[in-house]
């Protein structure tokens, strides 16, 4: 126990990853597609994107964020589906029923995973018993398979939960995680994007062997203050402590179109659709925001954001239309290059009071 780091005995994490969560709640509500290649995002002829894919379909390459349209040349025989995110929802809370017979103290990372704190629970279960414990009751209750990761901290737990999906269970224990971690790619540490990762290779660095291997002051004049999170997180020490609850920052919809907009009163409609749907879901979580975002993305790809702050918070369709439809009029080429993607977020959010609002005079980026 001498060589082990102290942080590594101060918690028990379980990283809990629901396997091809929407494809699989899907396949459980109809039997018939068990066995088939299923695919969630939307029609192949429109320019939906794979929400996900069960593993049948990933056989044949189709992954997340795929275009479905490439999707569908990978596996014709694939079915496609819309996601039901109301659905989608239902099954989630039903999930973390389950984390709470165990710990209160849950961190939802999304509909499909969380992350829980054990080293004080509820159960009396080891932190391995207790991982067992729910991949059992989900199969039992949900009809719905997990993987789980068992470890120290959040960001060895999380990398285990991926290790033998579906329906894995990965324990590291403290006196383990230094070999666990050796020769990982150093992607798989949390933060490294593919970005980082290009600039890791250029300096021969490929795994967290080789991150240790790299003097410090090395990897701070190639990366700044990201280098002595790194140089810990391959050693597989992470300090983060599970958080009951995260505060959401935004709150908004986007729409991709099948074919491009160039009418500016198709897109004014467009416009008005989203802003009723961001405005149900401030009304459904009591929220109001003070910030509202227009995104906009041409038919050449070309992306850009316009943003307007009000003097006082507002979840009203017609609020945010009204200040998303002046940046679109005032703010974009809408009308003179089409637009391929129209989309809306409201920032800077608050619990919902019953003030009036007004602009603010200063427009930001």
């Amino acid at each position: 126990m001498t060589n082990i780091h102290p942080a590594l005995l101060k918690r028990k994490i379980i990283h809990v990853d629901m396997d091809a969560f929407y494809a699989a709640v899907e396949m459980r509500d109809n039997p018939a597609l068990v066995g088939r290649a299923v695919v969630i995002g939307g029609s192949p002829q429109s320019r939906a994107v794979v929400c996900t894919a069960n593993y049948e379909a990933r056989k044949f390459g189709i992954r997340s964020a795929m275009a479905c349209a490439k999707a569908y040349r990978l596996c014709p025989e694939a079915v496609f589906l819309y996601p039901n995110f109301e659905k989608y929802y239902q099954v989630s809370e039903q999930i973390r029923a389950i984390f709470a017979r165990f710990t209160s103290v849950i961190e939802p990372l999304s509909l499909d995973e969380a992350y829980l704190d054990v080293t004080e629970n509820t159960s009396g279960l080891y932190a391995v018993q207790i991982g067992k414990a729910i991949q059992e009751a989900v199969a039992r209750e949900l009809q719905l398979s997990c993987s789980v990761g068992v470890a120290p901290n959040k960001l060895v737990a999380k990398i285990a939960s991926d290790f033998r999906k579906p329906a894995g269970l990965t324990v590291v224990p403290p006196e383990k995680v230094a070999d666990f971690m050796h020769g990982l790619e150093v992607r798989k540490i949390f933060g490294v994007g593919p970005a980082t990762e290009k600039r890791l290779h250029a300096l021969g660095i490929k795994t967290c062997a080789d991150v240790l291997n790299t003097p410090l002051i090395h990897l701070e004049n190639h990366l700044g203050s990201f280098a002595h999170w790194i140089h810990s997180a391959a050693q597989g020490i992470d300090e983060r402590r599970v958080h009951t609850s995260r505060e959401r920052k935004s709150l908004g919809r986007e729409d991709t179109f099948s074919k491009d907009i160039l009418s500016l009163p198709q897109l004014l409609q467009e416009l008005q659709t989203l802003s009723e749907k961001t405005a149900s879901d401030l009304h459904k979580r009591d929220l109001t925001g003070k910030t509202v975002t227009l995104k906009v993305k041409y038919g050449d790809f070309q992306q850009i954001t316009r943003s307007q702050t009000l003097r006082r918070a507002t979840n009203s369709a017609a609020e945010i239309f009204e200040s998303t439809r002046r940046l679109l009029l005032e703010r974009s080429e809408a009308g003179q290059r089409p637009i391929r993607l129209l989309g809306l977020s409201v920032s800077n959010l608050e619990k919902a009071d019953a003030t009036a609002w007004e602009f603010s005079s200063t427009l930001t980026d």
